[in-house]
């Protein structure tokens, strides 16, 4: 990782707890494709990949400066990551088109 010591000792604190988010959301999307009907659930399995290669990228990252900026206060970044994904965007569109 790179940054000073006190930065890189700070993102190692932090990235813990940025695991710990992306593992909550990625079983709160399991818990509700265990009652879904089957495109519905096909479509939130899509998502989770998203969500996991999401965290591939984030985990990643070498600037400590970025966990320090982006990840201090868990808020809802994951959300908003996913949010503006346009696969999630193409997924949300097609559900959205299915319930009409």
């Amino acid at each position: 990782m790179t940054g000073t010591p006190a930065q890189i000792e700070w993102a190692d604190m932090i990235k813990p707890r940025v695991q710990a988010e992306f593992n909550r959301v990625a079983r709160a999307l399991q818990a509700v494709a265990g009652s879904q009907a089957e495109q519905d659930r096909i479509d939130t399995f899509a998502i989770i990949a998203i969500l996991e290669e999401m965290r591939a990228e984030v985990m990643a990252k070498e600037q400590a400066g970025y966990f320090i900026r982006v990840w201090q206060e868990l808020k809802d970044q994951v959300r908003q990551m996913i949010a503006q994904d346009t696969r999630y965007q193409a997924i949300k569109a097609n559900r959205e088109a299915r319930s009409r």
